[in-house]
């Protein structure tokens, strides 16, 4: 099963689950994923060898994929 998360300042927030064989779970995280994208969010999915990678595109058969505001400042 599939999760995605938004980091904020009240921890996390669950925005969707799904399974691959879900096509309209897998359709709504799509959805969700991209409004926060749109919002300024950046996402990471976790790969099965435990690293992570930036994606643009929600991959359906990670496990986790987080959402995050960019680090600011300088």
């Amino acid at each position: 099963m599939g999760r995605l998360i938004r980091l904020d300042r009240t921890g996390h927030s669950t925005l969707a689950e799904w399974t691959a064989a879900d096509e309209a779970a897998a359709r709504r995280a799509s959805e969700a994923f991209a409004l926060e994208l749109e919002r300024g969010f950046i996402a990471s999915a976790t790969l099965a060898d435990g690293t992570a990678e930036v994606v643009r595109e929600l991959p359906v058969e990670a496990e986790l994929v987080t959402l995050r505001r960019p680090i600011v400042g300088g």
